[in-house]
């Protein structure tokens, strides 16, 4: 009697034990206690996601916060698939060009590579040490590859990654009749009415136009700032009524999937960081690199 005494309770316990070994880790960072972020980093090879948006306007019918709802919700889904840490809610991107539009929050450049910096290297010193930044907002697309380009400057422990834009264009998508679908058009409407579709308000979409304006007159080999003002003043570019679920089931599939192989990819390199290393080491004394 003594001995089943003694040997049924360590059953229940060891049960217990294995239960809590098989249960399954969110991948979100703030949902995660202490001891499962450290299994969480274990069990994702030290690989996190930060997933970055904005706040700025979205037609008169999606949330200011689009950008940022949507990549988080393809970033959450991709790495159900391939298990990594997601980073919170992360919006101080680049959007000067909506600074005349409500509810925009704009940032100095200085403090957006700043605040971006900060973050990655208190990631890292948490166990981060590859860290994909996927890009949820066009105005970071090229704030990011010069954020990646300038970790060359001084040594690292960690890599930096960037996923862009998402190429949903496949085989197999739905037909498209917005063909001026940049902004707050059918893509993206289609793709709120997945992640979040309690937040549109599909009443408002002829509210206002999405065409373009086209009030700028230059070569295409010129660059200005102000292009996206002179097309789209209003800050909306397309016809959000064509949009539908089965579009944006089809694009966020998409989109989780290749998140889900950048995941994967950038778990199994062994590279990044051995010629990151490589390259620092010769930075040192320059004169000394075989030429």
């Amino acid at each position: 009697m003594n001995a089943r005494r003694i040997v049924l309770p360590l059953i229940i316990f060891a049960l217990s034990l294995s239960a809590h070994s098989q249960e399954k880790l969110s991948v979100k960072w703030e949902e995660l206690t202490a001891s499962d972020f450290v299994r969480g980093i274990e069990l994702a090879h030290n690989t996190c996601a930060l997933p970055i948006g904005i706040l700025e306007k979205h037609g008169p019918h999606m949330p200011i916060g689009t950008d940022l709802l949507n990549v988080r919700y393809a970033t959450v889904a991709g790495a159900q698939k391939e298990y990594v840490v997601v980073f919170p809610e992360y919006y101080f991107g680049q959007i000067f060009e909506a600074r005349h539009e409500p509810g925009t929050i704009a940032y100095s450049l200085e403090l957006q590579l700043k605040l971006l910096q900060e973050t990655v290297n208190e990631m890292a010193r948490n166990g981060c040490k590859k860290i994909v930044i996927v890009n949820g907002h066009g105005g970071n697309e090229s704030l990011l590859p010069l954020f990646a380009q300038s970790q060359l400057a001084f040594p690292h422990d960690f890599a930096v990654f960037v996923y862009g834009l998402p190429k949903l264009d496949v085989p197999g998508r739905p037909a498209q009749r917005d063909h001026n679908d940049m902004h707050a058009g059918a893509s993206e409407t289609s793709h709120m009415m997945v992640s979040h579709p309690d937040l549109l308000r599909m009443d408002r979409t002829k509210q206002e136009s999405g065409a373009d304006q086209d009030h700028l007159k230059l070569p295409d080999s010129l660059y200005t700032g102000i292009w996206w003002y002179a097309k789209f003043p209003d800050h909306f570019a397309g016809d959000p009524s064509t949009a539908s679920k089965e579009l944006g089931a089809f694009d966020m599939n998409t989109w989780a999937n290749s998140l889900a192989d950048a995941f994967r990819a950038v778990k199994a390199d062994q590279d990044t960081i051995r010629l990151q290393n490589e390259f620092f080491e010769k930075t040192k004394n320059p004169l000394a690199t075989k030429q």
